[in-house]
């Protein structure tokens, strides 16, 4: 009897202990993980708080670390009606002050808020010198500027609409719905606001005048994390102001020449990403909100690379190989130029874009081998490191094999699709000796004080063609810029490379290419310029491309120089 009073002790204790380590373990899950939770209930509970920030948000971020949405400070008028004695002199003072309606004011002072007011230098110092209870002059950080960059590869945000989207949704209520706000939503999503004026309250909700207002402008949020991309501000700014002045409908893709990294990517017609605006775009104007540098088009003659490519490196041909040109009464397709080339070698005919020797070559090297070449080419490959664009199935290099769509399909017509990213790889991978390098957009994600989170790694490099081929290319290239009908995409100086595409849509409509690199010795950029509804490649897009790699080395040439200014007054 007494063993068993012993054995049902010990089995007491043992059940004692095992309750004593599940309350151990949920008493530090509450602390640890959800301690934060808690803690922001209790000081919502005994404190009023007015985000200095318009959207509690992580930052989308240049290389070097500069914002896309070109953010801002800006002073305002933050009010706690808690601590308003006298609110209707407050509001007939302010609006004095503010040159705005004194209703509409004493409306906004029954709740705490950032009034909407912007407000001058001369207006902050009138409102402190009155130095009203309850009324600050503070430093608000707006997240959207007035010309915000690569709109469409960014995205937009929206408030939470599905019960999946609001259980996500950061502080503020507010989720991506497109772009890389949409991608990263949960790296970016904030817990807290970083910067806000905070009023303490009793059990009544009555302010405690003894703690102040307080004013934090940097307090630090665990959650939040910004995205660095591979874009470079100065170059997307430099392309898309281009744009603005010569482009309607179209898309520019930039990539750094020697690691592939996208340093622009812009579409045309353009939308304004903040909240407040997009509702004008969704309504009558959804094709702004389109990344068009990921879209599908047919590139038109820009295939021919590919075509060429094959061809030299199967020994269809050589550059020096001879054809004869009929004109428009060539077979089995007639030429752009009516009266014809005559005699012409291979090297020539890339250079004047001659379609029938293009469709002659492409029969005798046939469809496998075509497709097999587009494939190492990234032709069929949509993906982008860091940008992950959902694949769009149109794209089917197989269709090339189809009976009777070989020879469409050697001129970039037909079932041939690309992007203009796609284009810009492909023409990188000539540039890089035959080696194909994946385009990357995004570099890594980091905290906001600079940790470093995740890093986003480019695909890996592969041989795509021999470099004694690549180099057969090159030449072929510069010879479009020079003798060629790609003369207006000419760079003088270092000179530049490139190939015009002219891909008619339907309607007598033509979607206007050129896609090039420069400078020709230790290129620096690839771009690829399409214009929709342009007049053709060498009349539209090529003097795009010179217009902005002008600008662009342009803009190196001033940095530089600000360079060596800074280091000579270090000095």
């Amino acid at each position: 009897m007494e063993f068993l009073t012993k054995k049902r002790l010990v089995q007491i204790f043992y059940v004692f202990c095992l309750f004593l380590l599940g309350l151990l373990v949920h008493l530090g899950f509450i602390q640890l993980v959800e301690g934060e939770k808690y803690a922001l209930g209790a000081l919502q509970r005994e404190a009023v708080t007015v985000p200095l920030e318009d959207f509690s948000r992580g930052r989308i971020l240049d290389r070097r670390l500069r914002p896309l949405t070109q953010g801002y400070l800006a002073n305002r008028v933050a009010v706690f009606p808690q601590a308003i004695t006298e609110p209707e002199r407050v509001a007939r003072g302010l609006a004095e002050i503010l040159h705005c309606a004194r209703e509409d004011l004493r409306k906004e002072l029954e709740k705490p808020q950032v009034l909407p007011y912007q407000i001058s230098a001369r207006q902050a110092e009138l409102i402190r010198e009155r130095n009203w209870p309850g009324v600050l002059v503070v430093p608000v950080h707006f997240r959207y500027g007035p010309e915000p960059l690569a709109a469409q590869v960014v995205g937009y945000l929206g408030r939470a609409g599905t019960a999946e989207e609001a259980a996500s949704a950061g502080s503020g209520g507010w989720v991506g719905k497109t772009g890389l706000e949409r991608y990263y939503e949960q790296e970016l999503k904030a817990a807290r606001p970083q910067s806000y004026a905070r009023l303490y309250t009793d059990a009544r909700g009555q302010w405690l005048k003894g703690l102040g207002i307080e004013v934090n402008l940097k307090s630090p949020d665990p959650r939040r994390q910004d995205v660095v991309t591979t874009l470079d501000a100065d170059v997307q700014q430099i392309v898309e102001r281009v744009m603005d002045a010569h482009v309607q409908n179209g898309a520019v893709v930039v990539l750094d020449a020697r690691s592939g990294d996208i340093l622009a990517l812009a579409s045309r017609p353009k939308y304004h990403p903040d909240p407040r605006e997009i509702g004008r775009y969704l309504d009558g104007k959804p094709e702004a909100l389109l990344d068009q540098g990921t879209g599908l088009f047919a590139p038109g003659s820009l295939f021919k690379v590919v075509v060429a490519a094959a061809a030299l490196a199967e020994g269809v041909v050589t550059p020096e190989t001879t054809f004869f040109c009929r004109g428009e009464e060539d077979r089995p397709v007639r030429c752009w130029s009516a009266s014809g080339h005559g005699v012409i070698t291979f090297e020539q005919a890339f250079a004047q874009s001659c379609n029938p020797v293009f469709a002659r070559v492409a029969l005798e090297l046939g469809a496998e081998k075509l497709i097999a070449y587009a494939r190492l080419f990234g032709l069929d490959n949509q993906q982008i490191a860091g940008y992950p664009v959902p694949f769009n199935f149109r794209q089917s290099l197989d269709l090339i094999a189809a009976p009777n769509n070989l020879i469409n399909s050697s001129l970039g017509q037909g079932p041939v699709l690309a992007t203009p990213v796609q284009i810009a790889a492909m023409l990188n991978t000539i540039v890089n000796d035959g080696r194909y390098l994946p385009p990357r957009l995004v570099k890594e994600v980091r905290t906001g004080d600079g940790k470093v989170v995740r890093e986003i790694a480019p695909g890996p490099a592969r041989r795509a063609i021999s470099p004694e081929v690549a180099r057969q290319l090159q030449k072929m290239l510069a010879r479009v810029t020079t003798e060629g009908i790609g003369r207006q995409a000419f760079l003088p100086g270092g000179g530049s490379a490139g190939k015009t595409g002219s891909a008619q849509v339907g309607n007598g409509s033509v979607n206007a290419w050129f896609c090039g690199y420069a400078p020709l010795d230790n290129p620096r950029y690839v771009a690829a310029i399409l214009v929709k509804n342009g007049a053709g490649g060498s009349q539209t897009a090529a003097p795009l491309f010179k217009l902005i790699l002008e600008q662009l080395f342009q803009n190196e040439f001033a940095l530089e120089g600000e360079g060596k200014m800074e280091r000579k007054m270090e000095k």
